[in-house]
């Protein structure tokens, strides 16, 4: 038997301190989980917004690139294509939301340097490689949203738990207890005071 469930005053100091400290935890448990949902909404919102505009934008994209496939031929195309440099401009660093660390994408903003010949080319490369560097911006800001997102979700989850196992275990748990070592008190002290009114009247009849 656990000797800290016994019916003493010190033991129930002890549960009334632990019921307290239940109680405030579930209530911090319960204000994290409002302000991550709260975030988590916010995220899934921008992320419907940032998946419609490139939706747009990729259609844009690969119509621009038909054209230019038709106009220089698809090898040429390939071949400019080749020339693009790779895009190494791209940092993660982490931001914290309540203790949970979500991604901050940081793309270095750089002017848009062509790498092929106006003369030997059409309009419709130029306008494809528009549509396409703006798929990349896009695709890069919806990755940190949707990353973002998800380890919120993970979080609200486990958060959930512990909120749920505070109310319905641990503080249930310590409301018994403090009712159970109250109530054996009380009686001991009804006991004791039947037993005082008892000696106090065999004194007297003496």
């Amino acid at each position: 038997m656990n000797p800290n469930t016994f019916p003493t005053k010190g033991n129930l100091i002890l549960a009334k301190n632990s019921l307290t400290l239940a109680r405030q935890g579930y209530e911090l448990m319960d204000k994290k989980r409002n302000i991550l949902i709260k975030e988590l909404m916010s995220l899934i919102d921008e992320a419907k917004g940032i998946q419609s505009e490139i939706d747009v934008t990729f259609t844009a994209a690969y119509k621009a690139l038909q054209k230019a496939n038709i106009e220089l031929g698809i090898n040429y195309v390939q071949d400019i294509a080749m020339a693009v440099p790779i895009d190494d401009r791209v940092r993660i660093k982490t931001r914290s939301i309540m203790g949970t660390e979500i991604p901050l994408v940081e793309h270095e903003e750089m002017p848009l340097n062509l790498t092929y010949a106006y003369y030997s080319t059409r309009e419709s490369l130029d306008e494809a490689r528009y549509h396409f560097e703006r798929v990349k911006k896009l695709s890069i800001k919806l990755s940190m949203v949707e990353n973002s997102a998800y380890r919120l979700a993970n979080s609200i989850k486990r958060t959930q738990k512990r909120a749920n196992a505070l109310k319905n275990i641990t503080i249930p748990r310590y409301e018994t207890l403090t009712r159970n070592i109250t109530n054996s008190l009380e009686e001991k002290d009804r006991e004791e005071f039947t037993r005082l009114k008892v000696i106090k009247r065999t004194k007297k009849s003496m």
